[in-house]
């Protein structure tokens, strides 16, 4: 069996997520985002023989981090079709549905890959690497209200229209296809107190946008109410204050605008019960421990059997 690759990624809430999760040995599982194989791996040891876990992952790169064990199952797949990924696989019901949001510490640190601003390589921030369009693509093409307006909804930047003119000043003299590149091109607009929060925010905008991030986890979301058993449990964790909010409005109502439908007589036909009240923070000891998990949120649900 592969060893736990905490090298590729720290899987963050680790023991709260698998806790939360509720596994029944003989249970059917989803982990929508294998990455390093941290929390696969601990959902395993909590399944007896006849369990099955079903892993996801659109990075070919994650496979080599793939267990050798027959109840373990790699789907390589986005996460915005598991309905249909499940059902190739004869799976049309699980227990429970689990996903770290956001990207692996192996994204950041595999440099060549474009997700960090530190250092130089190509622009590109795909997930999937067999995808045709990278970041440079975006950067280049989209106006400057589309820019301004991405860097808003998906960075949560200030004077997003200067940022917006600050790029589109750069590529009229020449095309910007690598991270330094880009971080140059917004020199102007970038707080010097602040470099490395600003530039997190705007790369952050801009890999959520090229890889359509928020619409894959409105997807699934979605399908989860179709895929989980009555007392079957969702748990996620977010990074982003947009995804947050999507994941507690699901939670709460079944749908990611939160609106609480009500039945003949005026009753809420929510269908989750919420288990966390309350997102779940890691602890001093774990943000300390692995810094990129400071800004996580873990939030809970259990699919509630309607009429």
């Amino acid at each position: 069996m592969s060893t736990d690759n905490t090298t590729y990624h720290v899987p963050v809430l680790l023991e709260e997520s698998i806790e939360l999760l509720d596994i029944k040995p003989d249970g059917t599982y989803c982990d929508l985002t294998f990455g390093g194989g941290g929390h696969s791996r601990h959902i395993l040891s909590k399944l007896g023989p006849e369990g099955r876990l079903y892993s996801f992952d659109q990075d070919r790169d994650t496979l080599s981090n793939a267990p050798q064990d027959e109840r373990f199952n790699y789907v390589e797949s986005n996460f915005r079709f598991l309905r249909g990924a499940m059902r190739l696989r004869g799976v049309t019901e699980v227990d429970g549905i689990l996903a770290d949001l956001g990207v692996s510490s192996h994204h950041f640190d595999a440099t060549h890959r474009g997700f960090s601003f530190r250092g130089e390589a190509p622009l590109d921030m795909r997930m999937n690497q067999r995808g045709g369009r990278t970041a440079a693509d975006v950067v280049n093409s989209y106006d400057a209200d589309s820019l301004a307006r991405i860097l808003k909804e998906y960075g949560e930047l200030d004077t997003t229209w200067k940022i917006a003119n600050c790029i589109e000043r750069a590529r009229a003299e020449k095309p910007i296809t690598t991270t330094a590149e880009l971080v140059e091109a917004v020199k102007p607009c970038t707080p010097p107190k602040d470099e490395a929060k600003f530039l997190t925010k705007l790369f952050q905008a801009l890999r959520i946008e090229l890889n359509g991030e928020i619409e894959a986890l409105k997807m699934a979301l979605e399908q989860s109410l179709k895929l989980l058993n009555p007392e079957g449990r969702l748990v996620v964790m977010s990074y982003h204050s947009l995804e947050d909010r999507l994941v507690k409005n699901f939670m709460r109502s079944g749908n990611t605008d939160g609106i609480i439908e009500k039945d003949f007589f005026g009753r809420a036909t929510t269908p989750f019960k919420v288990i966390t009240r309350k997102a779940i923070a890691p602890s001093d000891e774990e943000i300390q421990t692995n810094p990129r998990s400071r800004s996580a949120k873990l939030r809970v649900a259990e699919r509630i059997e309607q009429d």
